[in-house]
C-alpha cells in the first residue's frame, strides 16, 4: 500500500496538472497562435488547419502506443518518452521554416498528448483509488479547465513576447519537459505501483462482497479478458458513446463560429456561447465526479448522450440567447460527462486488470471522429448550411442514448446475475 495516504492524492494532482497543461498548450492554443503563423509564413488556411486534423487524428490513432509501453516498460518510461515527443513537437512549431515541419510538429503533439495524458493517467488512478468517481472527476475537471485557460494563456504568452509566436512554443516545450519530469519522479516505480494496485484490488473485492444486493452502482467481482469484454454489446455501446461525444462535440465547437456568422449572430455573442460550453464541460466533470459512486455511471452516460443530442439540435437554430444556452449547456454537459462516465464504466464492468488495453481501444476512435469537421464542411458545400450536419450527428447520438438507457451490466456465462441496480422485467434482455 502507498507509504502515505496522501501520496495517491499528490499523484492525482500532478497528473491533473499535466493534463491541464497539455490540453491548454495544444488544442486550445493552436487556434489562437495559428493566424499569426499563417501571416508570417504565407500559408493557405486549408493547409494550415490541416494541423488540427493531424493533431486529433494522431492523438486518437496512437492510443495503442502508451498501452504497449506501459505494459512492457512501465508508466515512468512512458511519461518520459511522451515528454520527449511533446518537446520535439513544440520545437518543430517554434523553429518551423515551413509547412511540412509544422505539420510534423502537430502530429508529434498528438502522439505525445496520448502518451502523457489520458491513458497513463486513468491507468494509474485506477490502480490507486478504490472509489474512482471523485479522483477521476477531479482529473478530468482540471484537465478541461485547460480548454478554458488555453486561449488566454496563448494570448498572454504572445503579448509578453511582443506579438511573436515562436517564443510561446518554446515556453510550452520547456513546460512540458518540467512537468513531465516532476510527474515521472512522483508516480512511483513499477514495483510500487504493482503493490499499491494489489492492495486496491483487495479493498475493492472486499467492498463488493459486503455490498448489499440492491447496490445502486454495479462493480464486477472478476476481471474480464479483452476478448471477453469486446464480445459484449455493452462494450460497443460504451465505445460508440465515446466516438459520438468526440464527433458531436468537436464538430460543434469547430463549426459553431462559422455557423453563428451565417445565422447573423454577433461575434461577441457567439464567443460567449462557445465559452459557456467550455465552462459547462468543467461543471459536468466536477458534478459527475461527486455523484459517480452514488449513481450508476450508465445513467450519467445516457444522460450525457441525451443532452448532447438536444444541444446539437438547438445549435441548428441558435439565434437567441435561450436557444444558445440550450446549445452550450447540452453540448458542454454531454461532452464533459461522457468521457468521465466511459472511464468509470469500463472499470466497473470489466475490472482493472485489462482496463489499460480496453480504454486504449476506446480512445482509438478519436482518430475517426477527427473527420467530423471535414464532413461538416463538405455537407455545408453541398447543402448550403451547417444545420444538416448537426441534425445528422444528433440523430446518431440519439440512437446511442437509447442503447445506453437500456443497457445492463454484462455478465459471463459462468457468473450469477450481477449485483447492481434493479431493472424492470421488460428490460431484462435489452442489452
Amino acid at each position: 500500500m502507498p507509504t502515505s495516504p496522501w501520496r495517491p492524492w499528490l499523484i492525482l494532482s500532478v497528473f491533473a496538472l499535466l493534463l491541464f497543461l497539455i490540453t491548454a498548450s495544444t488544442f486550445s492554443s493552436l487556434g489562437v497562435v495559428l493566424p499569426a503563423m499563417i501571416r508570417e509564413q504565407g500559408w493557405g488556411f486549408g493547409p494550415a488547419f490541416l494541423g488540427f486534423t493531424l493533431l486529433g487524428a494522431f492523438c486518437g490513432g496512437s492510443s495503442w502506443l502508451p498501452a504497449l509501453l506501459i505494459r512492457r516498460l512501465g508508466v515512468r518510461f512512458t511519461i518520459v518518452a511522451g515528454s520527449a515527443v511533446m518537446v520535439a513537437g513544440f520545437s518543430c512549431l517554434a523553429a518551423t521554416p515551413g509547412l511540412t515541419v509544422y505539420l510534423v510538429g502537430t502530429a508529434l503533439l498528438g502522439v505525445g498528448y496520448q502518451m502523457m495524458a489520458l491513458i497513463p493517467g486513468t491507468h494509474v488512478l485506477g490502480m490507486l483509488f478504490k472509489k474512482r468517481a471523485l479522483p477521476f472527476g477531479i482529473y478530468f475537471t482540471i484537465g478541461s479547465l485547460g480548454g478554458v485557460v488555453g486561449p488566454w494563456m496563448a494570448l498572454s504568452g504572445m503579448e509578453i513576447a511582443g506579438g511573436a509566436w515562436r517564443p510561446y512554443w518554446w515556453m510550452q516545450a520547456a513546460a512540458s519537459l518540467v512537468v513531465g519530469l516532476v510527474c515521472t519522479a512522483l508516480v512511483g516505480s513499477k514495483a510500487w505501483l504493482a503493490a499499491a494496485a494489489a492492495e486496491t484490488d483487495k479493498a475493492v473485492a472486499q467492498e463488493i462482497e459486503s455490498a448489499p444486493a440492491a447496490a445502486k452502482v454495479y462493480r464486477t467481482a472478476v476481471d474480464w479478458t479483452v476478448k471477453e469484454a469486446v464480445r459484449t454489446p455493452q462494450f460497443w455501446v460504451i465505445l460508440a458513446a465515446y466516438f459520438a461525444h468526440l464527433l458531436g462535440g468537436v464538430t460543434a465547437v469547430s463549426l459553431a463560429p462559422s455557423h453563428f456568422g451565417e445565422l447573423g449572430v454577433p461575434a461577441t455573442v457567439a464567443i460567449a456561447a462557445i465559452s459557456l460550453e467550455s465552462l459547462m464541460q468543467v461543471a459536468a466533470r466536477a458534478g459527475g465526479g461527486l455523484v459517480g459512486d452514488r449513481i450508476d455511471p450508465r445513467w450519467l452516460l445516457a444522460g450525457a448522450q441525451g443532452v448532447m443530442a438536444v444541444g446539437l439540435l438547438a445549435l441548428t437554430h441558435a439565434t437567441t440567447w435561450p436557444v444558445m444556452m440550450v446549445f452550450a449547456v447540452g453540448v458542454g454537459i454531454g461532452f464533459g460527462m461522457t468521457v468521465l462516465a466511459v472511464s468509470i464504466l469500463l472499470l466497473n464492468y470489466y475490472g482493472r486488470k485489462n482496463n489499460l488495453e480496453l480504454f486504449s481501444m476506446v480512445c482509438l476512435v478519436g482518430a475517426v471522429s477527427a473527420l467530423g469537421p471535414v464532413i461538416g464542411g463538405l455537407m455545408r458545400d453541398q447543402l448550403g448550411g451547417f444545420a444538416p450536419t448537426f441534425q445528422l450527428f444528433a440523430a446518431v447520438i440519439g440512437l446511442i442514448f437509447v442503447a445506453a438507457l437500456f443497457m445492463r451490466p454484462p455478465r459471463k456465462a459462468s457468473e450469477a446475475e450481477p449485483v447492481g441496480e434493479p431493472v424492470p422485467t421488460l428490460l431484462q434482455d435489452a442489452a
